[in-house]
């Protein structure tokens, strides 16, 4: 028997140990990029958490000094709570985890195949290269329209456009704004087909591209040879956007009204300005604007990390705020809850009794006198005809606990307070706790029977007591009552109710079950229980189980409200 307890233990150990690694790593290892600060306190908050969560229950149980008890239960006893909640959240995690990397992963492919969207003025997106406009001359036949050459200096090619009937050779000069491309230093003459000629200077505007429209008038369509359509001399410093929208490309003004434009008889023409013919600058670094790169998908390390910071966040959060808000149910106090409850042989006279059934109220370190005055007080707020305490007062001797359970004497019902004890009175000294409830005002009924008005009040001892030779005996408790009366039986624990069915009891009220008191802790009390709580019926018998009015352990419920329950016995025959 020793091994196989000495296997178990290390099994559990083996396990704790297993499950604490793996919640250090999901939130702190893998949050972080490398070793240091956060890792080490990682450490150091599981491991001093559980330090202080043994410290707390050794010191309990082995009568430790009232203060010390104190000093360890509300840490030690929260981090239990908390880290159970923590290590299902990372169990969550594990399921949320990698749904999230496969999201983000689709988002970043689609943020690579989307394409750019068309510029709002219908221009291309792409540029032209810029080395385009210094590429030589290129022959653009013009239909309806005029080609305009002009000496280019360190710009880009643009186009002018005209309406006419005349082809026109003319300087033009245009200034663009963001260019970055250098063209040759010499004229680009334009071949035109016509009727006549004319000379005119063009206002060139170019606006969001590489070449731009220009209108000219008095011309007609032309054949023109420049860089693209016509080069002009490139003065800004304003960058052509890349989505296509461009800094303004202005021209020379026009001649004022009424001079002649063309040059004078027997002069030659202006040359067209030429570039210094001083060594040509370096290339400007800085290479030339073009549409935006797509973006790029986040790198799969930095995904990960985004991924567990996440997930940790998020079960951090969870666990810190179901144990925060789980604890102000407790500290709050219990509420009430009302149950009507009918039985066959009650006389009408009963009808409508009230029982004030409250459990597991269990002062302590943690909970202490403030407690037992707000239990005290909503009990007597229900005005009961009679009050039960079904077991688990306290978790600690007279001698510390004697002040917080004080407030008991204050206990107002019309048929009196009665007491049966519960499995923690034992750890506690039973016969202590015993007496003192009996001087604090309360009747206990240890394996005892009282004849009320209307029905048999019967109560046993806890299973726990066996081990002291004080266990349930409901022989003695029953044996000898009168059948044809309503009997109601306080038992501190569920399973008892085998012993109530057979003895022909026809209620029992217990406690002992906290209704789980931590989800999912009611699936393993609802296995090692009949009822987990609540009202229910065994043959004849009907079994009431209250939640509990505190809490044994954390000071925190999830899932199971504590309550203190008023039954109102109903007759069938009202």
């Amino acid at each position: 028997m020793v091994i196989v307890f000495a296997l178990v233990a290390l099994l559990v150990v083996s396990v704790l140990v297993a499950g604490n690694w793996w919640m250090w790593r999901r939130l702190f290892r893998d949050t972080t990029r490398g070793p240091g600060f956060v890792r080490r306190a990682g450490v150091v908050v599981i491991a001093g958490g559980w330090a202080l969560t043994v410290g707390a229950l050794v010191a309990e149980r082995s009568g430790a000094p009232f203060w010390l008890q104190q000093v360890l239960a509300w840490p030690g006893f929260l981090w239990l709570a908390l880290s159970m909640y923590l290590m299902l959240g990372v169990l969550a995690g594990e399921v949320v985890r990698p749904l999230l990397r496969r999201w983000l992963e689709r988002r970043a492919r689609a943020g690579e195949t989307a394409p750019d969207p068309a510029p709002a003025d219908g221009t291309p997106s792409t540029p032209l290269p810029a080395s385009a406009s210094a590429a030589g001359p290129i022959s653009s036949p013009a239909t309806g329209s005029t080609a305009v050459s002009a000496p280019a200096t360190g710009s880009t090619a643009v186009s002018a456009t005209g309406t006419g009937s005349t082809s026109a050779s003319a300087p033009a000069t245009a200034t663009a704004t963001g260019s970055t491309s250098a063209s040759a230093p010499a004229p680009a003459p334009a071949t035109a087909t016509g009727s006549t000629s004319a000379s005119a200077p063009a206002t060139a505007t170019a606006t969001g591209s590489t070449s731009a429209s220009a209108t000219a008038t008095g011309s007609t369509s032309a054949s023109a040879t420049a860089s693209t359509a016509a080069s002009a001399t490139a003065t800004g410093t304003a960058p052509t956007s890349p989505t296509g929208s461009a800094s303004a490309l202005t021209a020379d003004p026009p001649p004022a009204p009424g001079t002649d434009p063309s040059p004078a008889p027997g002069t030659a023409p202006s040359p067209a300005p030429t570039t210094d013919p001083s060594p040509a600058s370096p290339p400007d670094p800085t290479p030339a604007s073009g549409p935006a790169d797509p973006p790029r998908p986040l790198a799969t390390p930095t995904r990960r990390l985004f991924v567990s910071r996440f997930v940790a966040g998020a079960a951090a959060a969870a666990a810190v705020g179901t144990v925060g808000y789980g604890t102000y149910g407790v500290v709050r106090g219990p509420k009430v809850k009302r149950v009507t409850v009918p039985l066959a042989k009650l006389p009408r006279a009963a009808h409508g009794y009230r029982i004030a059934v409250v459990s597991d109220i269990h002062l302590g370190p943690v909970l202490g006198r403030g407690f037992a005055q707000k239990v005290v007080d909503t009990i007597n707020g229900t005005q009961p005809d009679l009050i039960a305490v079904v077991g688990d007062l306290v978790d600690g001797s007279v001698k510390d606990l004697g002040p917080a359970a004080a407030p008991l004497a204050q206990l107002r019902a019309r048929h009196g307070a009665f007491f049966v004890t519960g499995n923690h009175e034992y750890f506690s000294g039973a016969e202590q706790w015993v007496d003192e409830v009996r001087r604090l005002g309360l009747r206990p009924l240890e394996n005892a029977r009282t004849e009320l008005a209307h029905f048999d009040l019967a109560g046993v001892n806890d299973i726990a007591g066996e081990s002291e030779g004080q266990g349930p005996d409901f022989a003695k408790a029953l044996g000898d009552r009168d059948k044809a009366r309503v009997c109601v039986l306080l038992a501190h624990q569920p399973v008892q109710i085998h012993d109530a069915v057979d003895h022909g009891v026809d209620l029992q009220l217990s406690g002992h079950t906290h209704g789980g008191q931590l989800w999912p802790g009611n699936l393993v009390a609802g296995m090692a229980n009949p009822t987990l709580a609540g009202l229910d019926r065994y043959g004849d018998t009907q079994l009431y189980v209250s939640r509990g009015a505190g809490a044994w352990g954390p000071p925190t419920r999830v899932g199971a409200p504590s309550d203190i329950t008023v039954i109102e016995l109903a007759s069938r025959q009202a």
